[in-house]
C-alpha cells in the first residue's frame, strides 16, 4: 500500500471536496443553464422554476416534451399561415433551374 505524508492527503481530501462542491452546484443549476441555452438558440425564454417542477414531476422525457411543445408553437407562430388555398411552394419540390 502507498504511504501518503499529510500534506498530499490534504490536498487530496481538499482537490475531492471542492469537485463534490461543484458537482452538487451543477445539480442545482442545471435548470438555469438549460433555459440560457434554449434562450440563446431558439429565442424562447422559460423560467428556471418550470423546467424544475417539469423534471421533477415528469423526469428528462418530461422536459423533452416540454421543449419540443415550445419548439413547435415558435415555429407555428413565426412561420408563413398555410391554407388549403395556398399555392405549394415549388422550390422545395423542383430545383430553382426547372422552375
Amino acid at each position: 500500500m502507498v504511504e501518503l505524508d499529510l500534506a498530499t492527503t490534504q490536498l487530496l481530501l481538499a482537490t475531492t471536496g471542492t469537485l463534490v462542491i461543484m458537482l452538487v452546484l451543477l445539480m442545482f443549476l442545471r435548470p438555469r443553464i438549460f433555459t440560457s441555452y434554449l434562450k440563446h438558440m431558439t429565442g424562447i425564454e422559460l423560467s428556471p422554476k418550470d423546467v424544475a417542477r417539469v423534471y421533477k414531476r415528469r423526469g428528462k422525457a418530461g422536459v423533452r416534451e416540454l421543449f419540443l411543445d415550445l419548439i413547435i408553437r415558435e415555429d407555428a407562430r413565426s412561420g408563413p399561415v398555410i391554407t388549403p388555398d395556398t399555392p405549394p411552394d415549388r422550390e422545395v419540390l423542383l430545383p430553382p433551374d426547372r422552375i
